[in-house]
């Protein structure tokens, strides 16, 4: 065991510890959000429904770097389901966790709890899992099952829509009428997937949006529905405003009024909604 657990401290570094020391170590049952879930469900190629069996504290020699207000623990679980995995996983589930410590020193008691536990495989060592962050585990409950599950459906799908970089160009098009234009607005993704943003006003009309996820500008695109995976990649990622340079004429009168679509975009897509501190690539 203590072999194991020495191979394994490599995957938290101290800031790591830190950073756990600031929030919860799991998302909990209740009063979490779906971009909570979201971003730990992208980062994680392994997704295990588990119950956990045992927990066994670290000697300080294997706690090196770790602040005295977090408890470094070896976790066994056993995995009931895989959620998510191209290569299945074993009946059971090994990995280090860090928790913040009470006010007594003390940590919760994990035995027989439910969790979701998200990570990836460690190679060579079967059953043996790497948390994708410090704070990888979701508490089990009804509402987190449904999302969690909902979440991993989109996000293993061939054209999921990718984590968004940046604003890649935009421009607006000035209509026939007065109070009638279209701004459309190009986004980078981490893999290089075309994403795009189209903003119509109309006279007499309300203004509409929509997003487009292929090369070819969709006429039958949508805006996407809030607690999707496309909505978490927009309310989550934009930046929060459409810099100047970016709109293609450079006319003072296209610019207002890409930015005023790009505003009304963001006001229509809503907070992001995190609770806790977000790391990792996505």
């Amino acid at each position: 065991m203590a072999a194991l657990a020495c191979s394994q401290l490599a995957q938290f570094s101290p800031a790591a510890a830190q950073n756990a020391a600031a929030a919860p170590f799991a998302v909990p049952a209740q009063g979490s959000t779906y971009a909570d879930i979201a971003d730990l469900v992208v980062i994680s190629p392994v997704i295990l429904d588990a119950q956990i069996r045992k927990v066994t504290k670290l000697p300080d020699t294997q706690t090196i770097g770790v602040p005295a207000n977090i408890q470094r623990v070896l976790v066994d679980a056993t995995v009931s389901s895989l959620i998510r995995g191209n290569e299945g996983f074993a009946g059971s589930a090994r990995f280090l966790l860090d928790i913040p410590r009470d006010a007594k020193g003390k940590i919760p008691k994990l035995q027989k709890q439910r969790y979701f536990l998200l990570g990836s495989k460690v190679a060579g060592s079967p059953g043996v899992l790497k948390l994708s962050r410090p704070d990888a585990l979701v508490e089990w409950s009804a509402e987190n099952d449904a999302t969690l599950r909902s979440i991993t459906q989109e996000a293993v799908q061939i054209e999921a829509p990718q984590a968004i970089s940046g604003i890649s160009g935009a421009f607006h098009t000035q209509g026939t009428v007065i109070g009638e234009g279209e701004t459309q607005i190009f986004l980078r993704t981490a893999g290089g997937q075309p994403i795009s943003i189209s903003v119509l006003s109309r006279p007499g009309q309300t203004r509409r949006w929509a997003a487009s996820t292929g090369d070819v500008i969709d006429e039958s695109a949508i805006a996407p529905a809030r607690n999707t995976l496309l909505w978490y990649r927009f309310a989550c990622s934009l930046p929060r405003a459409l810099d100047a340079a970016l709109v293609e004429s450079g006319e003072a009168r296209d610019i207002a009024n890409a930015q005023a679509d790009y505003r009304f975009v963001l006001d229509s897509l809503g907070p992001c909604g995190r609770t806790r501190p977000m790391a990792g690539k996505r």
